[in-house]
């Protein structure tokens, strides 16, 4: 796979015709956010121009640098919103910035074509404002609003309206969009009205290289026989609450007290589930790194037994690949999910799959599979392959640089 993925770089590379990206991200800074990384690094090396407009955050908060060739030009946002008021806040702050910013990037190194990733689904808004000089929009389906909305907020109404109303929006004022798996494809045409011609399956592989096998460090287990690993934002729809009940459950009523949960990641829901956590009394097997640097991360998988993926069974969490499966996944690491579509898609056998946000099941296939060394081992196995053969990025490269000949098609037959 890695030649045919050099090859494909290498023709996009020898284009005469330069081309020039503005990517627009708004919930995540960059390079922290690794898909928009490896799209960016990727046009870059296919001799693309490449700008970005993302948010500061911890460890980036320069307002401009030039990171391998790539313009990253960031800005700060109200720091996590809640509520009604809060988003307005949050998303008209964004807005604000992404349009002066990309108005600077226009003039300093130009673009002809605007990369939005959602969410929110309203930066077609800064690329409107761009249209009469013949930029297209590329939508890059990152996550589906409406049911984000709904697993925020536990309901639907006249705000779930307008996140469809926005949606719909979005994708009509996108010359070609890609999407993270079949599953959002299928949104984009049945929802969204595009031609499925015009509509890429990019998935979020993770680059193997960069996901280093090491040799477990057992002083990360802190004196426990084994280790349950996390990695991920700890946020309202992961699920964080469900781990802690299935840890409990794993202490109190199975009677085990050798394992221990190493937790890494930050987000805004973390203080309260230390607080569960430490309630429940069950401090001692918990560590929580908050969000940490990719050694420590790393260190912790390659240490960890088993790793969990404990979001909770919602309509977006059930058709969304999650990156987190992934990289437990590259890391030869078993994984134990509550039962959903998209996640069975990603891990196949190497996964066990508990009873939909029941953390009891949770807890005993988490158990059986500690008990089990040999059948970790070969479920390892299992997910580095798939891995290998399906899911990394090296596959996902020459779709995404199809997905952007396409659109440059359409932007050079318009203009001939």
């Amino acid at each position: 796979m890695k030649a045919s993925t050099g090859k494909a770089i290498e023709e996009a590379a020898e284009r005469k015709l330069d081309r020039r990206v503005l990517i627009i991200v708004e919930n995540l800074p960059v390079p922290f956010d690794r898909r928009v990384w490896s799209e960016a690094t990727t046009l870059r090396a296919a001799g693309y121009t490449v700008s970005v407009i993302c948010p500061t955050g911890k460890g980036f908060e320069a307002s401009y640098e030039e990171l391998d060739g790539i313009h990253v030009y960031r800005h700060k946002l109200p720091l996590d919103a809640r509520g009604a008021l809060g988003y307005l806040s949050e998303y008209s702050a964004a807005l604000f910035h992404e349009a002066r910013l990309a108005w600077k990037v226009k003039r300093r190194h130009g673009f002809d074509v605007i990369h939005g990733c959602n969410p929110p689904d309203l930066i077609f808004l800064v690329a409107w404002l761009f249209r009469p000089f013949g930029v297209r929009f590329l939508f890059d389906h990152h996550d589906i609003c409406p049911e984000l909305f709904e697993a925020k907020f536990g309901k639907r109404g006249v705000l779930y309206g307008l996140t469809r109303f926005f949606e719909r929006l979005t994708f009509r004022s996108a010359t070609v969009s890609i999407a993270t798996n079949e599953s959002y494809k299928e949104i984009a045409v049945r929802r969204g009205g595009m031609a499925p011609d015009d509509v890429f399956v990019v998935r979020s592989g993770p680059k193997v290289e960069k996901l280093e096998l090491r040799a477990p460090k057992p002083e990360l287990k802190k004196g426990f026989a084994h280790l349950v690993g996390y990695v991920g934002v700890i946020g309202q729809q992961e699920g964080m609450d469900l781990l802690v009940e299935a840890a409990d459950h794993i202490v109190r009523d199975m009677g085990r007290e050798d394992i221990h949960f190493g937790v890494v990641g930050g987000g805004p829901e973390l203080p309260l589930i230390q607080q569960d956590v430490e309630a429940r009394g069950l401090s001692r097997y918990f560590t929580f790194t908050g969000r940490a640097p990719d050694d420590l991360l790393l260190d912790t998988l390659n240490t960890a037994d088993v790793c969990v993926n404990p979001d909770r069974v919602t309509p977006m969490n059930d058709l969304s690949t999650m990156n987190k499966i992934l990289e437990y996944m590259t890391l030869k690491k078993p994984v134990v999910q509550f039962d959903m579509r998209e996640g069975r898609v990603s891990a196949g056998d190497a996964s066990l799959y508990a009873r939909r946000n029941d953390p009891r099941d949770m807890a005993e296939k988490i158990v059986e599979l500690i008990d089990d060394p040999e059948r970790r081992r070969q479920m390892g196995e299992i997910g580095r392959r798939r891995i290998l053969d399906m899911f990394s990025w090296d596959h996902s490269v020459p779709v995404l640089l199809a997905a952007y000949d396409r659109i440059f098609e359409k932007i050079e037959k318009k203009v001939s």
